[in-house]
């Protein structure tokens, strides 16, 4: 449950591949809404990208126990310590609804705490903040992460690597942005253009790490990306 046959190592590897081998915004381009738009400065981006982190993790740690204990195949067999026998009861129709309301209530958690103790970059941050709430990439770490069935630890690092990820590559994109302003670049470039170039050569320099493979136990059978995984069908 906690473990399961995973090694430290193996944790190691997962965090190598959420952050770098499958980035969620450089290999499944989630998030892009915001990493655009609060990409234009550095500091911004980086107050974005621990709130993300902050967000992921939580949410992934709670949404673990919700698959677990509420919406997961047979969750509900601990209520037969109260003695209701509801070990066949499905309740998985309402994991989005409640994997998303997980997510909403802390990223309203965290919007008052940025309010408080930093009103400039709440006020930088501006609509983008709450906007966490309903960020693809949030979702779909958790969904990720319940899909291919990690035990609790393995999840944790699957999830905190997912948003590291993410702040990364906002805050590398941020950094090229603000040299990019002063940078004698092509008028029909500048703005968008450039910057979508950017995020994909960015991607594609990404693409080096994938040939590390230390995130699967040994005899457990690799992986496809879950974005593959979702698209497998059954013979």
């Amino acid at each position: 449950m906690w473990m399961g046959v995973y090694e430290p190592l193996n944790l190691f590897g997962l965090l190598i591949q959420a952050v770098f081998i499958e980035n969620f915004l450089l290999a499944n381009f989630l998030g892009m809404c915001t990493y655009l738009a609060c990409s234009t400065k550095l500091k911004t981006a980086n107050g974005l990208g621990v709130a993300v982190v902050f967000v992921l993790t939580i949410s992934g740690i709670l949404n673990w126990f919700v698959h677990k204990f509420v919406t997961g195949g047979g969750a509900l067999s601990w209520l037969s310590f109260f003695g209701i026998d509801a070990a066949n009861v499905d309740l998985g129709f309402l994991e989005f609804l409640l994997f998303i309301s997980v997510i909403a209530g802390f990223t309203q958690v965290l919007e008052i705490i940025v309010e408080k103790v930093s009103p400039a970059l709440y006020q930088s941050l501006g609509l983008y903040l709450p906007l966490i709430a309903v960020n693809c990439a949030i979702l779909g770490a958790c969904l990720f992460a319940v899909t291919r069935d990690y035990p609790f630890l393995p999840n944790l690092i699957y999830v905190f690597g997912s948003g590291a990820g993410w702040w990364l590559a906002i805050a590398l994109i941020a950094a090229i942005r603000e040299k990019l302003s002063i940078s004698n670049v092509v008028p029909g470039l500048r703005g968008m253009g450039i910057t979508f170039i950017m995020t994909g050569l960015m991607a594609m320099a990404f693409q080096g790490f994938t040939g590390i493979k230390l995130a699967n136990p040994s005899g457990v059978m690799d992986q496809p990306p879950a974005s593959q995984k979702e698209l497998e069908f059954p013979d």
